[in-house]
């Protein structure tokens, strides 16, 4: 369930972009009217806004708001104003060709995104950087963790809750032979599980180890793996197990100790927004015994924060 709000009754796509564009001007940009308008707009209306500020300007929105704005609030807001699956698209790049490479974020977002999801985003990708994204990957990553990526990209799973309880049970066995049985891991047998495996399939295989090995196969993948590839895994699992609550694992994790992992908190905010951060935040106020709102509120500061709370909600437990 999405947490957006978006006012009962809409101004008009032309009339936001002129308001934006009255935002623009003079001295420094009226940041509050900037975030009143885009945090409160969904894809549709968002892209539907752009297009009237091109055809009325004869200016991209993007770039008039990448000049506009500054900061960690800039940053969410460029990656906000996109599609989804664009969005999806320019956080992998980043993580692959930015100056940083951070292939978790990559991996983040390969891991918990849906079959269909892949097959688009893979498009799309071509479509707006000129190359592949498994030649992006090939060339960015190593080992098992490549032979994972690879294969959740290329495999097309089932998407739906429908579970043969005798197959799962099957692989549970495959799994536990493959690991925890054997002196050494197969990955191989890893790999092929976790990445031809629907994510119902999957939480039925856990419950499965679960009840025949008596040890959870989370704990089976952290003691029989490693780095990026063991990273890759455990997303997979714990989005088949439960996206929402894995996500609020990560917004606790980018919030926790000294300072903040503010690319990992706007990513998980920007893409699950109008997704499931409702959920999102019923698990983070159940683990961890406050509103995602508040961690947020103390974590961050001036527009950012803004911005941040516009797209969460700002209710409290």
């Amino acid at each position: 369930m999405a947490s957006l709000s978006v006012p009962p009754v809409l101004t008009s796509p032309r009339n936001d972009a002129i308001a934006l564009h009255r935002a623009f001007r003079g001295f420094g940009c009226d940041s509050t009217a900037v975030i009143s308008i885009l945090a409160h707009r969904d894809s549709t209306q968002r892209a539907l806004i752009m297009q009237e500020y091109r055809a009325l300007y004869r200016q991209d929105l993007y770039h008039r708001l990448s000049t506009e704005l500054s900061g960690h609030h800039k940053k969410a807001m460029l990656l906000w104003v996109l599609d989804p699956v664009g969005r999806d698209a320019t956080i992998l790049n980043q993580a692959l060709n930015g100056e940083i490479t951070d292939l978790r974020a990559a991996t983040e977002v390969i891991c918990s995104r849906t079959p269909s999801q892949l097959q688009v985003m893979k498009q799309t990708y071509r479509a707006l950087f000129g190359c592949y994204l498994e030649h992006d990957i090939t060339e960015r990553t190593y080992g098992d963790h490549q032979k994972l990526l690879l294969a959740y990209l290329g495999v097309p799973r089932y998407e739906g809750p429908q579970v043969d309880p005798s197959a799962a049970a099957y692989d549970a066995r495959e799994l536990y032979r493959a690991g925890e049985r054997r002196l050494g891991t197969n990955e191989r047998t890893f790999i092929r599980i976790f990445s031809e495996r629907s994510w119902a399939h999957m939480a039925s295989v856990a419950a499965a180890y679960q009840h025949m090995f008596t040890r959870s196969l989370e704990k089976a993948v952290k003691s029989e793996t490693s780095g990026n590839f063991e990273f890759g895994l455990l997303t997979i699992l714990r989005c088949a197990q439960s996206p929402a609550g894995y996500f609020a694992k990560v917004l606790h994790k980018a919030m926790k100790g000294l300072g903040t992992s503010d690319t990992a908190l706007i990513r998980v905010v920007v893409t699950r927004t109008e997704i499931d951060m409702q959920y999102i935040k019923a698990e983070y106020h159940k683990k961890y015994k406050r509103s995602l709102a508040d961690a947020i509120h103390s974590e961050t500061s001036g527009n950012y924060r803004t911005f941040l709370l516009s797209l969460v909600g700002r209710d409290r437990y």
